[in-house]
């Protein structure tokens, strides 16, 4: 496979251009002046962005929409048996993966690249935002819409390109950015990687490979297996270059004290919600310390950042009934975003999708005890995203397994069955939280649009 450099003049087809990751990068190049085109199986809001900006989308999967193109983009969705995948190695167009052209991408830029199991998202975003806001008018390609940039990635004029490095298929190995952050390490995507210790040792790769590498002493795998050039902390561990004090957790966002090798900051406050994003936080503070910003700087530039979509993202309200959608797949981001909806003080309604054959049977046992926070879980059928399932594993034996953990669990197979479920069920005060990455926040607009009358909530 030929996965040379990019040059001028090429077209590039992007396989999937429709997923967030492809669409990002689709964008950027678009935005540098290459042509570019691609496919999906329909139309979203992704394609629709892609088109407004001059790219063409076809919609379907065939050879012929290869006509005139040079280069082929595919990422690890796309089958092996792909008819534009097949089209392209049989007809001589160069053929790469996602992660090969963002990374070629990246050497003309001080990359800031964030990888880990959890909070890659939601940490590349506050990096972003925080240089965005202060000047620096970075590149980005992230994993999640960002409402400062309108989208999941912008081309800048500034030497700083910040993007998520993905450790699920390995290819985080293939970046050597100026300064890497690791959230943390954790057993995930063991469809790829054989056990923990494979995944550590991709992290090592990475790390060797990057020049400066900040990283989060509370993930003992991390602590363990990772050299840091600069680290934080919550839990206050031996050596952290960056802790916090005084720390307060609130419905309507967050603030600590921070401490940079032990000498007071300053105070900062977010919008965001919880621990897990008060981490993430301190992870954007070492990075913007390490670029020369001020506390204050900083602490400004990122007060009013709401993240990215999808994570813990306020939908709407209906009947008093608040709609929050979550990324949420992995029992530890479960666990996570639990917590900072118990922070609400309304009774926690857990609508979750688990996302894979294969995550959801690796982790069966883990997911159990993950839903403590949520006073009743409502689940549905697993999300397969492309997989077979070898395993046996079913939305009922894990419904079973948390049942066996939580008293109140209830399972509807399909998501007609789960929405009419959830209109009789869901009353006056409720947040309901949508939990999984496959497509279970779909019928939370048809939820919010249902004109019930009052009577048809259960009191």
């Amino acid at each position: 496979m030929s996965t040379g450099p990019l040059v001028a003049g090429e077209v590039t087809h992007f396989v999937g251009i429709g997923g967030i990751g492809m669409s990002g990068l689709a964008l950027v190049l678009r935005s540098q002046g290459q042509q570019v085109s691609g496919s999906d199986l329909g139309p979203n809001q992704q394609t629709q962005r892609l088109e407004a900006s001059g790219i063409s989308v076809f919609y379907g999967h065939r050879a012929d929409n290869l006509k005139g193109v040079t280069r082929l983009v595919f990422s690890s969705a796309i089958q092996p048996d792909n008819p534009e995948l097949l089209a392209a190695r049989t007809g001589g167009i160069t053929i790469a993966h996602r992660a090969q052209v963002l990374a070629q991408l990246a050497e003309g830029y001080r990359m800031i690249g964030v990888s880990g199991t959890h909070g890659k998202t939601t940490t590349s975003s506050l990096i972003a935002v925080m240089l965005y806001n202060n000047g620096l008018d970075p590149t980005v390609l992230v994993g999640g819409e960002v409402d400062e940039f309108a989208g999941n990635a912008r081309l800048g004029k500034g030497p700083h390109l910040v993007a998520e490095v993905d450790e699920s298929d390995g290819s985080l190995v293939l970046f050597s950015p100026e300064v890497a952050v690791i959230t943390n390490i954790e057993g995930d995507h063991l469809d790829h990687y054989r056990n923990l210790n494979q995944i550590v040792e991709a992290f090592q790769q990475f790390a060797r490979q990057s020049r400066f590498v900040v990283g989060c002493l509370d993930c003992q795998t991390l602590r363990d297996n990772i050299d840091l050039s600069c680290s934080y902390s919550l839990e206050g561990r031996p050596g952290a270059d960056y802790t916090v004090d005084q720390v307060s957790f609130g419905p309507q966002g967050t603030s600590a004290l921070i401490l940079e090798r032990g000498a007071v900051l300053g105070e900062l406050h977010l919008k965001l919600l919880g621990r897990h994003n008060l981490s993430n936080a301190l992870a954007a503070v070492a990075v913007g310390r390490h670029l020369g910003l001020s506390f204050e700087q900083i602490a400004a530039s990122i007060r009013d950042c709401k993240g990215a979509h999808r994570r813990f993202q306020r939908i709407g309200e209906r009947n008093d009934i608040l709609f929050v959608d979550d990324y949420a797949h992995h029992p530890s981001e479960v666990r996570a975003t639990l917590a900072a909806a118990r922070l609400q003080g309304r009774r926690v309604v857990a609508v979750f999708q688990p996302h894979r054959y294969s995550r959801s049977h690796l982790l069966l046992d883990e997911f159990g005890p993950a839903f403590g926070d949520a006073d009743l879980v409502v689940l549905t059928e697993i999300y397969a995203a492309g997989e077979t399932n070898a395993n046996g594993i079913s939305g009922t034996l894990i419904a079973s397994t948390i049942g066996r953990y939580h008293p109140d669990v209830h399972f509807e197979a399909t998501l007609e069955g789960l929405k009419r479920y959830l209109e009789q069920t869901l009353r006056p005060g409720d947040l309901a939280l949508f939990l999984g990455a496959g497509n279970l926040n779909r019928i939370i607009p048809e939820l919010l649009e249902q004109r019930a009358e009052p009577s048809a909530l259960a009191l």
